[in-house]
């Protein structure tokens, strides 16, 4: 890595040489992430609202195979992870009641985590979502895949 480069965030979790590096990777490699993928390549979160009782969302699961598929295929190390998800027919009173808690569980799981990009697999409420990982200063891509179809954001 010359000087020009920035260094990645996840660095400071994976990338150190001393105990806490060993247990960091040793955590990950125990659900079966081979020792090669931390071998500097860059650490891409997917924020996942897959959730059963969100019906907009339902398909995200299998989306997320196909963001992760991309995320390998582009040198990068895919690790999704779950974040709230708000369904307007099933949430009552009402998902509006809700929105800043999600964008807040978004924004704080980027940044609590060794993330060096983000991408967003979101609905409807996907705007507050943006602005909050955006927040984090975090390469972040929306992939907002609605019922009517998909659109791309950065």
């Amino acid at each position: 890595m010359n000087d020009k480069t920035p260094k990645l965030r996840s660095s400071a979790w994976f990338g150190k040489p001393d105990r806490d590096g060993f247990m960091h990777r040793s955590w990950m490699k125990n659900q079966g992430i081979p020792h090669d993928l931390f071998d500097g390549r860059p650490v891409i979160g997917i924020c996942n609202t897959f959730s059963e009782l969100t019906p907009c969302n339902a398909h995200f699961r299998k989306l997320c195979d196909h963001v992760k598929r991309g995320v390998y295929e582009a040198g990068g190390m895919p690790l999704e992870f779950p974040v709230m998800s708000l369904g307007e027919t099933n949430l009552r009173p009402t998902a509006m009641l809700f929105r800043n808690l999600a964008s807040m569980d978004v924004e704080e799981s980027i940044r609590a985590n060794p993330l060096d990009g983000v991408v967003l697999l979101t609905g409807v409420h996907a705007p507050g979502t943006m602005v909050r990982a955006r927040v984090t200063q975090a390469l972040a891509y929306d992939l907002v895949a609605e019922a009517v179809g998909v659109t791309v954001r950065s």
